[in-house]
């Protein structure tokens, strides 16, 4: 029977039902959807509707769609009609079920395990949604919406990719047959207005005194590594005291997909590129470290270093561009070395280990160790110094330390940020700079009760 010559009828079969996104499933509604969703794709030009704002988009679809409903004759109430819209503004320009967790800013990542599986992480907790897709097609439709725009593939010859979506929220995705459990999708989240030193601090990541700190190490220009594993804050951390850069510096920020936002004048980014679909076309952040030494940096940041370019980096740090700021993945600051110097090693350097560990603490400066407990909060673990001692060795001491106390029953760790006691060696450097932040931040404390808020100095 024709679409239009069909009558909605409200039955148990085709009761509303509602999800964990708040939106209404109406099988009539499904059916309307594709049907326009088909016609969408076939008469009109979806090109030209994605590059429109999202206000135009809605009204150009809802025009289109007033056309089609009116040729077929078919009339539905006004709450369904806005449904309607909004499902089909998502499948066709959007991101289907996942658009309202796009939208959602409490979410930080969207984990898609085939079309019946999808997981948000909220306050560093993950649970587990009731959003689905009709099924494997219908997710690798999405996928190729998110990757097509930007060049790419996914397919049994190319089954895992990388890619970005217009907010900066990073996708990854796998196919079959790596992929045992059907398509899988990993978005990682960006907030729309980056955290600042400020919100860390109100999040209880670090102390006044700490931010202090760390703020001062970037404007008298110690290079500085910031080491932790996934999902620990490691960007978010490097955006926020990056901000801290005399805004008179040239930066250039260099990331395997573009995720910092400095939000400053004179800040130039480069991204690598993944070989395109003949396997050339390769640009590697080892290329772009190269290249930005010649673009007249003051600054050099690096999202992250993986491989051979960790030496093109430190040797930027060894030969004059102070201040440069990295991360790496570690789970701590003298793993963090050990990361570094394996990644030396791969860069074809035939180097002795004792040369190479020469080489990485003339160049590193501090190390900070970020961490995502096991309650999902968020924490600096420690900001570290790094130096050679009278024994010629390289030795990382404690500034600063979150130092934990006790397990509450809901799982919450308690804890208390507090100083080493330790005189960082960089104090003579800081009033050189004009900074005086008083030798009375470095003083040790100790713990007076469970309220891992409250320290107080002896």
């Amino acid at each position: 029977m024709p679409l239009f010559q069909r009558k909605m009828e409200r039955t148990e079969k085709n009761e509303t039902i509602l999800d964990s996104s708040n939106r209404v499933q109406n099988p009539y509604i499904d059916e309307l959807v594709e049907h326009y969703k088909t016609r969408l794709l076939t008469e009109s030009n979806l090109d030209h509707l994605t590059s429109l704002s999202d206000g135009e988009k809605r009204l150009s679809i809802e025009r289109l769609i007033n056309q089609f409903m009116i040729e077929e004759k078919v009339v539905i109430p006004r709450y369904d009609k806005e449904l309607l819209l909004i499902r089909l503004i998502d499948e066709s320009v959007g991101f289907g079920p996942l658009e309202p967790l796009l939208n959602d800013d409490s979410i930080t990542e969207i984990l898609v395990n085939g079309p019946n599986e999808v997981f948000i992480e909220k306050n560093g907790r993950l649970e587990r949604t009731n959003i689905s897709f009709r099924d494997e097609t219908h997710v690798r439709h999405i996928v190729d919406r998110v990757v097509a725009p930007l060049g790419r593939r996914i397919d049994e010859s190319s089954p895992m990719v990388d890619a970005r979506l217009p907010d900066g929220s990073r996708v990854n995705a796998v196919i079959p047959p790596v992929s045992l459990n059907g398509t899988l999708v990993s978005i990682r989240k960006f907030r729309k207005v980056p955290f600042e030193i400020d919100d860390l601090i109100k999040n209880d990541s670090l102390t006044d005194d700490m931010a202090s700190f760390l703020q001062a190490l970037v404007q008298m220009k110690m290079n500085i590594l910031i080491s932790g594993g996934t999902g620990s804050g490691k960007t978010t951390l490097l955006n926020a005291v990056a901000k801290s850069i005399p805004s008179y510096e040239r930066v250039i920020t260099i990331e395997d997909s573009a995720e910092l936002r400095l939000n400053r004048a004179s800040v130039v980014g480069l991204e690598a590129r993944p070989p395109n679909v003949e396997g050339k076309g390769e640009v590697t952040i080892r290329q772009l470290v190269k290249n930005a030494l010649r673009m007249r940096p003051d600054r050099i940041i690096v999202g992250e270093v993986r491989g051979a370019e960790a030496f093109d980096m430190l040797q930027a740090m060894n030969t004059g561009h102070e201040g440069s700021l990295t991360t790496v993945h570690a789970n701590s600051p003298s793993d963090a070395i050990s990361r570094i110097e394996g990644m030396v090693v791969m860069a074809g350097m035939d180097l002795p280990s004792h040369i190479i560990r020469e080489y990485i603490v003339g160049a590193l400066d501090y190390i900070i160790q970020a961490e995502r407990l096991s309650d999902g909060t968020r924490r600096i673990m420690n900001i570290s110094e790094v130096f050679v001692n009278a024994q010629n060795k390289i030795q990382v001491q404690e500034i600063f330390k979150f130092q934990r106390t006790s397990i509450q029953s809901n799982g919450k760790i308690e804890g208390v940020f507090t100083p080493t006691g330790i005189t960082p060696k960089c104090l003579d450097r800081m009033k050189l700079f004009g900074i005086d932040l008083g030798s009375h931040i470095f003083e040790k404390r100790i713990e007076v009760n469970h309220d891992y808020s409250r320290v107080y100095t002896v």
